[in-house]
Formats: C-alpha cells, sequence, structure tokens
C-alpha cells in the first residue's frame, strides 16, 4: 500500500501539478521522499519567501495553482508573505507545510504552530491532516478551493508521521469545474445598456488571465466599440497601443484621467474587484456620479456588492458572460469619448524625465527597453519606485506578459523571473528589480546559474528606499530617518551568479541597452538611477510614486 506523502503527491500529478517549489525540512521528509523518481520538477529554493514567490508566478503563467512546500514554524512563517500576496492578488496557491507528529500535536512540541490560526484570515482553507486515508481527498478540496470563485491560497499541515503511514485510499480524480450561466433576462438588459449608453467604459480584472480571458475581453471591447482599463497592475490583458485601451487603475491615477473617467454613463466591470486602488479609495465609481450605471461580473458572488451596489450583478465566469451577450445588432460609432479617452491615456504614458546630474532617470531606461521588447517577453517587476514607469510607459500586449505583486510585497521580483524562466523555457524573461528588493530574495539568483535560465536583470540602484524616502519628505520634510542603506558591490554578486555584469552610469549609456539585452545567456544591469528624477523638488510638488 502506498503511504499517504506518495498519495499526496499522485494526487496532485493526477490533477495537473508538475513542478513544486521547497525548502526542504526534516518534518515533510516523507514528501520528498515520495518525490523522488516521479515526473514533478522539484525546484529546490534558499528560502521560503522566494519559493512562494516562484509558486505564485508559476501559477499567473499555467492557471494551475502553483505549490510550495516547507517545514514547519520558522519554514511556514517565512512563507507567510507568499501567502498573504496569493490573497491580495487571487492567485491558487497551495502551500504544504509539515507538522510535528498527531501524538504530539498541541503540545507545545518543538517548531509547532496552529496553522488554521495563523493562515486563517489569509488563506481561503487551512486543513491538517491527521487521518491518511483522507489524504487524497484533501488534496482535491484543497485545489478546488484554491482554484474556484476568487482564486487564492490554501494552506495543508502535514504531520510527519501521517505522510509515512500506509492508507488503503485510492488517488481521488480530479473534479470538473461547473461554470454558471448568466441568466437570459440579465444577458439582454445588458445587450440593451450597452447600446443604449453613450460613454460605456470597461474595466477588465484578473478573472480574465484564465486562458482564452484575454481573447474574449478584445473581441467583446471591439465588437461593442467599449473603451477600456485593465485593474491594477493587469496591463498584459489588452494591447497598450489600441485604440479602445485607456489606461490602468494604479496608485493615484492624475485627477484629470478620473474627471474623465467620471464622464462613464456605464461601468462595465469584468472579473475585477472593486478594491482600494482600483477604485482610487473607494471614491469611484459611485460616490461621485451616482447615476452612472454598475453591471459588476465576476464568478465569485462574494466579491460582488461588498463596496459599492451593483445595478447588474452576474455571478459567472467574465468568458461565459461575453460569449452570452454575442455581437451588436448593428455596429456603433464612439469615435468622440473613444479618442479623448485614448488621448488621456498616451499623455499618461509620455515621457516626462528631465535634465539630472546623479544618474538615469529610470523611465528612459524603461522607454527604451519598452521599445525594444520582444512580442512574447515575459516582465516581472518587483515592488519600488523604479516600477512606475514600467507600468505607465511600456506598451504591453499579448501575449507578453507582466507579473507584478498585486500586494507591494518587496522580493518577488527575481523568483517571479526564476519562476516564469523554468516555465517558458524559450521566451525572454526581464527582471527589474531595486536595490532593496534585490537583497531580499537575490539569492534565488543560484537557481538561474544552476539551471541555466537566461533572465536579463535590471537592478535599480539608488541607496535608498526609494517609494518610503519619498512620502517620508512628503509628510516629514528635513527628518528624513531609516530609508537609506549602503550596497554591497552588485557587479561581484551578479558575476558570482555566473551573469555577465554591465553598469550604466549616465544617460548616454542607455544606447547600448539594446544590445545587452539582445545577447544570449543571463545578463545583470546596474544601472545608477537618479533620484532628483522621483523626488519631490519643491513645496506640494507631488513626485512619479504612481504604482511605486
Amino acid at each position: 500500500m502506498p503511504t499517504a506523502g506518495e498519495l499526496l503527491v499522485a494526487s496532485l500529478a493526477a490533477h495537473g501539478i508538475d513542478r513544486v517549489f521547497c525548502v526542504p525540512g526534516e518534518s515533510y521528509l516523507g514528501l520528498l521522499d515520495a518525490l523522488h523518481g516521479r515526473d514533478i520538477d522539484t525546484v529546490v529554493c534558499r528560502h521560503e519567501a522566494g519559493a512562494g514567490f516562484m509558486a505564485l508566478a508559476d501559477a499567473r503563467l499555467t492557471g494551475r495553482p502553483g505549490v510550495v512546500a516547507v517545514s514547519r514554524g520558522p519554514g511556514a512563517s517565512n512563507a507567510a508573505i507568499a501567502v498573504h500576496t496569493a490573497q491580495q492578488d487571487a492567485v491558487p496557491l497551495l502551500l504544504l507545510v509539515g507538522q510535528v507528529a498527531v501524538r504530539d500535536l498541541r503540545r507545545d512540541a518543538f517548531q509547532e504552530i496552529d496553522y488554521a490560526r495563523m493562515f486563517g484570515g489569509q488563506a481561503k482553507w487551512v486543513a491538517e491532516v491527521t487521518d491518511p486515508d483522507r489524504m487524497a481527498e484533501t488534496v482535491l478540496r484543497a485545489l478546488q478551493v484554491a482554484t474556484t470563485g476568487l482564486p487564492g491560497p490554501v494552506v495543508i499541515a502535514l504531520p510527519e508521521d501521517v505522510l509515512t503511514a500506509s492508507t488503503a485510499s485510492d488517488t481521488v480524480r480530479p473534479q470538473a469545474h461547473i461554470a454558471a450561466v448568466p441568466p437570459a433576462a440579465d444577458v439582454s438588459r445588458l445587450r440593451d445598456w450597452l447600446a443604449g449608453a453613450e460613454r460605456p467604459l470597461l474595466l477588465a480584472g484578473s478573472a480574465l488571465e484564465r486562458p482564452g480571458g484575454r481573447e474574449a475581453l478584445r473581441a467583446f471591447a471591439e465588437a461593442w466599440e467599449l473603451p477600456l482599463v485593465v485593474s491594477f497592475r493587469r496591463q498584459d490583458l489588452f494591447p497598450n497601443a489600441h485604440r479602445l485601451y485607456a489606461g490602468d487603475m494604479g496608485l493615484a491615477n492624475p485627477d484629470a484621467q478620473m474627471a474623465l473617467l467620471r464622464e462613464a454613463d456605464l461601468l462595465v466591470v469584468l472579473g475585477a474587484r472593486l478594491s482600494d486602488v482600483t477604485t482610487q479609495g473607494y471614491a469611484w465609481p459611485r460616490l461621485v456620479r451616482p447615476e452612472m450605471r454598475l453591471v459588476h461580473v465576476h464568478p465569485d458572488p462574494a466579491v460582488i456588492g461588498t463596496h459599492f451596489s451593483a445595478d447588474l450583478a452576474l455571478a459567472c465566469d467574465p468568458q461565459a458572460l461575453v460569449a452570452a451577450v454575442g455581437k451588436p445588432d448593428e455596429p456603433f460609432a464612439r469615435g468622440a469619448w473613444v479618442e479623448r479617452l485614448k488621448a488621456q491615456q498616451r499623455a499618461i504614458a509620455a515621457l516626462r524625465a528631465g535634465a539630472v546630474d546623479d544618474g538615469i532617470p529610470f523611465e528612459s531606461l524603461v522607454d527604451v527597453v519598452g521599445r525594444s521588447l520582444a512580442a512574447d517577453a515575459i516582465v516581472t517587476v518587483d515592488a519600488g519606485t523604479f516600477g512606475a514607469p514600467v507600468y505607465r510607459v511600456v506598451p504591453f500586449a499579448p501575449p507578453q506578459r507582466l507579473l507584478a505583486p498585486i500586494a507591494g510585497a518587496m522580493g518577488f521580483g527575481v523568483p517571479a523571473a526564476v519562476a516564469a524562466a523554468l516555465r517558458e523555457p524559450g521566451r525572454p524573461v526581464i527582471c527589474f528589480v531595486g536595490d532593496g528588493g534585490f537583497l531580499m530574495t537575490g539569492n534565488d539568483l543560484s537557481l538561474a546559474k544552476e539551471r541555466n535560465l537566461p533572465i536579463k536583470l535590471i537592478l535599480s540602484e539608488n541607496g535608498t528606499y526609494a517609494s518610503i524616502r519619498i512620502q517620508q519628505e512628503r509628510d516629514y520634510p528635513g527628518r528624513r530617518v531609516g530609508v537609506d542603506f549602503t550596497n554591497p558591490d552588485f557587479a561581484l554578486i551578479g558575476a558570482a551568479f555566473g551573469f555577465a555584469v554591465t553598469r550604466l552610469d549616465e544617460p548616454a549609456d542607455l544606447a547600448q541597452l539594446p544590445e545587452i539585452l539582445a545577447r544570449p545567456g543571463p545578463q545583470f544591469v546596474i544601472v545608477r538611477t537618479s533620484l532628483q528624477a522621483v523626488l519631490p523638488r519643491g513645496p506640494g510638488e507631488r513626485s512619479d510614486t504612481r504604482d511605486a
């Protein structure tokens, strides 16, 4: 008879899981042994936070739950940042955590934690398997919970003696998802509203990241002549150069853009949550223009009506709704409305870097990268001020992918790049990371060396936690403290990981960047990033920290 650990691995494989990210631990050796000889790639990481971020990025690319295995106590604590990020990002994640033996549970055993209490406020479900015969059904439920409704993290605690115990149960086959069909009367009403609207607007969100979602979104927008914005850091859902693309909902959108968006008489929210950032602090769409019709479409009914009452609420997959709505009876011409929105988006994306004498304005570098970006590139972005121009300037277009932490977690960029290069070995992977975030998870570049991953890493070096410093200097002028640091020699670090290293110190150095990014093998580009370009230069002046 198989052990419960072997049944766990077989159940993962039956659900299409082909990769597990881990930091090993004695508390789940029974699981590691079960992975031996299986067709599941076991990716050994150097820190649980990095392992969790890799699993998140892998999930974003595959549409399947990312799986990360960690040891009890300290391992689970280190992985907690990935659970929070998965919850905020609406990404399916399965965290497998070793646990003390069943006989020692609730006895203050070495490294014991009550995981239901630890993760209960973040995970969609937390389970502890104390009966080996229930292992397969627990995995089935965990994967269903992680992927249905609003995707998110689930946690399974695995007592070490349960993993090695024999079981007579069998692998549970995957359960087919049953997609809700929108009611015909609601579909008809939406068609009437779309046809009668003078200034309609779409808001596209994470539920459209599922296979086929981008294609369905574009077909729907084009058929009904619907301009659209995307939710926070989802720029890769729709071609940014398209005439119907009107921008994104990020941190502190410009007042002129929000004034224009408030003119919409119909807002159709497709697969997005109306959360803090997307609604600009819960101030849009309802509070300023209550007469605007609001249609909210999301697979999870609990998401709808949480902060704003919808005139039409549809708890279904956005793709199912788009298919049901179909095409209009006659073509629409909303040229003036579309052109006004597009002009505003172009103005926001336009370069604004001025003359500086302390390095390179990072948005100038981002502009060079964006203009030479491969059509199938995957871009990963860590959290920090350097990311703001990436979201604003780079003209993303499917099949390009943008992997960035919706939760704003520092340390995401490098592990995400490693996971992307593992999952899509034929596609270019470019990572934007700051000197702060790099030293949190940059050790994961050891995997790039180990597995010969040709990642192109662009490191913004300015010696400060810039996004925090900007706000500190704004709110507490002349009282800077706790935000500056001294960096190591990043060139030596990059070389130690097997990367070819290049330094860019002056704006004139940007001319060589396209050639550097086109070189084979891993490239490590260190950029002396200007602070003058982002710090406020006078009383009341706003810095460019949007989406920082």
